[in-house]
């Protein structure tokens, strides 16, 4: 549960393997859970969950801010399988197994107890299932040599800093309306104050202030009470706070060293003009190609790659140049804008060829 604080509140952990499935309440009193991170932590125990980013990031706590691993995430195979980028538990689950899950549980309360013979068996439904899926989820994706996209995939949630709250960091969750130094400068102070606040009273970032509010102060830029008093994002009584003042401090703080506390923000290379057929071959040659290994388009390219692609070709800095979507559609996406790949008609069909 994460609706009123920072940090999730674990309410419980399901567990599954070859012989048996096991619910384990972390909220019991005396609970020891060091054993449960030692299983986690294993590197010689593979360790199977759905969707596994906001897991992780409890796990992660849980287990004195270490990266748990290895991890085979379900949603991430069934990706390369050819089930969408994002498909729910629920649909995996009646796609492959045949099975219609009750969904009846999925939003009580669970750090309430006692937990009704309804909610275990949901609970438990959420891994024995899991368990399931696994061993054919890898025998097809070894079969098809897709093992390595999903492992290429993964790499990315094992990065530590997904899951660790930088202060200085938490401006990189919001939208870049004025890449200026002072303007930045002032965004990441805001930003900064606002995540140390949420974390030191465990509540959400916008029961501190909301997002609208850290655009306002970045571009009004209030050095003192009164002037902070009067922006528009700002609520009602906010000034009077002892929080107020901090707020304003590292403001100030900000201003006075724009110039090195500023981030660094790349700015954007001016687009060269007439992209649009460039723009529409790429999309339907990624179609096509996506077509033949049987995944969705845009798990391969959306269309900000699309457009760097057919702006600055091999120069684009984009996961479709990148291991298997480079192999999958980026090699050839470069050949046809070096004029090597052509598409036709053939019947009602559009097909690629080599030049």
């Amino acid at each position: 549960m994460r609706e009123k604080t920072f940090f999730s509140i674990l309410c419980l952990i399901q567990v599954a393997h070859e012989d048996d499935a096991v619910i384990i309440d972390p909220m019991a009193d005396g609970i020891d859970l060091d054993a449960f991170c030692d299983l986690l932590m294993d590197d010689q125990i593979v360790k199977v969950m759905h969707a596994a980013r906001q897991d992780m990031e409890i796990f992660y706590e849980l287990c004195d801010k270490e990266v748990p691993g290895p991890i085979f995430d379900s949603q991430i195979a069934a990706m390369a399988v050819g089930y969408g980028d994002s498909v729910g538990y629920s649909s995996l689950v009646k796609g492959r197994l045949g099975i219609s899950l009750d969904k009846g549980a999925r939003f009580t309360d669970w750090s309430r107890r006692p937990l009704t013979d309804k909610q275990l068996s949901y609970a438990l439904a959420d891994v024995t299932h899991l368990r399931d899926l696994f061993l054919p989820l890898v025998d097809e994706l070894e079969e098809r040599g897709r093992m390595r996209w999903v492992m290429e995939e993964m790499e990315g949630q094992m990065d530590p800093a997904l899951y660790a709250f930088e202060p200085e960091d938490a401006w990189q969750r919001l939208k870049i309306r004025n890449p200026r130094k002072p303007y930045m400068a002032v965004l990441r102070a805001a930003a900064a104050w606002r995540e140390r606040q949420a974390i030191e009273r465990d509540i959400p970032r916008r029961r501190v202030l909301k997002d609208d509010a850290m655009y306002d102060l970045a571009a009004q830029k209030p050095t003192t009470i009164e002037a902070l008093s009067k922006l528009r994002g700002i609520p009602n009584g906010f000034e009077r706070s002892r929080s107020a003042k901090t707020l304003v401090e590292d403001i100030k703080r900000a201003i006075d060293d724009a110039e090195d506390y500023a981030p660094e923000i790349e700015k954007a290379k001016s687009m060269p003009p007439n992209l649009g057929p460039r723009i529409e071959m790429l999309k339907t040659l990624l179609r096509l190609k996506t077509e033949v290994v049987g995944i969705a388009p845009r798990l391969v390219a959306g269309a900000r790659d699309i457009d760097q692609l057919a702006a600055f070709a091999d120069k684009a800095d984009i996961p479709a140049l990148k291991g298997w979507r480079r192999e999958v559609f980026g090699e050839d996406a470069l050949a046809m804008l070096r004029g090597e790949i052509g598409l036709r008609l053939d019947g009602d069909d559009v097909v690629a060829e080599e030049l």
